[in-house]
């Protein structure tokens, strides 16, 4: 498919979303790193094109169009709102993958604290609609379920936080929760080095380990040290509550089907019974919508490698395993971008190149 018939194509979608009530928005192509890595961590510089500017500092070509138009809402947008953009954004690929550097984003977002279900439906609904002539594959989820879960188990905030720092690195969080239940012993390095600061004392064996070569001070390397201690100390998390999570991580299937099988264990965590409430509405919510949710693909772990700042609905359209739209609610974000202000918020993208290929074949 050639760049014009593409562009083509992302300016009648981006009518399309215009005639669905949104304002065209444009974003710069440069964005100050800082606030991407605020939101997403170091990780972000393995994927986003990283350039400095002698006057603005750190920049990073636009990695997607989310976090420069939350941002321009929570500055001094309206209530409720809808926008929608058109241009490209630029992400590192990995070698030998053939995936494009440089593609076109065309977007919809939503800001509308009145009801959020109401908005997860008409986002999904709208973008179902743009792309059923395509014969795509769907996929839907909800982080929100996850953090619910892990909100509800029984052990400390701090192991809490770091579970839920971890649900987007899926080996990694299954490490932690083997390792917090006491299904796998503690990591062998840090089991010495406890059994070392219990024979004599923090500073001790940090006298005896030489100079510092790293950043870090003496008094955060006690802190860690402190907190490494404490966590040893702390009782596992009860296997019928990891139970609860590998139950619901397993759960694949038609939404209805999933939602029964999340009322069956709902009150087995504390807390957890309001996120089912919440898919349930949101399910009622596209049923009104006209969106068939007795055949909507449901995957309680969907969403969990790639959707970084989703906290709540998800969705997709692959073109087999090929991404062709993504979206979900991003609540989170507009609180951090906020400075003390959020808003619940919903949207998602289309890549015209990838559906332009999808029915340049049909």
């Amino acid at each position: 498919m050639s760049p014009v018939a593409v562009k083509t194509l992302a300016g009648i979608l981006s009518n399309t979303f215009i005639g669905a009530g949104a304002i065209p928005v444009e974003a710069e192509a440069l964005q100050p790193a800082e606030v991407l890595l605020d939101l997403y961590g170091e990780d972000i510089r393995g994927r986003a094109y990283v350039t400095d500017d002698p006057v603005d500092g750190e920049q990073m070509l636009r990695p997607d169009f989310t976090v420069p138009v939350v941002q321009m809402h929570m500055k001094d947008g309206a209530e409720p709102a809808r926008y929608t953009y058109n241009g490209p954004v630029w992400r590192k690929q990995e070698p030998g993958a053939g995936r494009a550097k440089e593609y076109l984003q065309v977007g919809f977002e939503l800001f509308d604290r009145h009801d959020p279900a109401a908005s997860d439906a008409e986002v999904f609904a709208l973008f179902h609609e743009i792309l059923k002539p395509y014969d795509l594959r769907m996929a839907t989820g909800d982080v929100g379920l996850l953090t619910a879960a892990i909100e509800g188990l029984t052990t400390t905030d701090r192991r809490k936080e770091r579970l839920k720092r971890q649900i987007w690195r899926p080996a990694r969080f299954r490490q932690l929760l083997d390792w917090y239940s006491g299904k796998v012993d503690n990591l062998p390095s840090r089991a010495s080095l406890l059994k070392q600061v219990n024979a004599k004392s923090a500073k001790a064996v940090m006298a005896a380990a030489g100079p510092f070569l790293g950043v870090r001070s003496q008094a955060e390397v006690l802190a860690r040290v402190a907190s490494l201690h404490d966590d040893a100390a702390t009782a596992p998390i009860p296997a019928a509550e990891v139970e609860v999570l590998e139950e619901l991580l397993a759960v694949h299937g038609p939404a209805l089907d999933a939602l029964h099988a999340l009322r069956a264990v709902q009150d087995r965590l504390q807390g957890f019974t309001l996120a089912v409430d919440r898919l349930e509405a949101r399910l009622n919510a596209m049923a009104a919508k006209g969106v068939d949710i007795d055949t909507l693909p449901f995957e309680a772990n969907f969403g969990l490698t790639s959707m970084e700042y989703y906290d709540g609905f998800v969705f997709g359209f692959f073109d087999g395993e090929n991404p062709v739209s993504s979206g979900g609610r991003y609540d989170a974000m507009t609180q951090v971008l906020g400075q003390g202000r959020s808003i619940p918020a919903v949207g998602g993208v289309i890549r015209p190149d990838a559906l332009a290929i999808v029915g340049d074949a049909s």
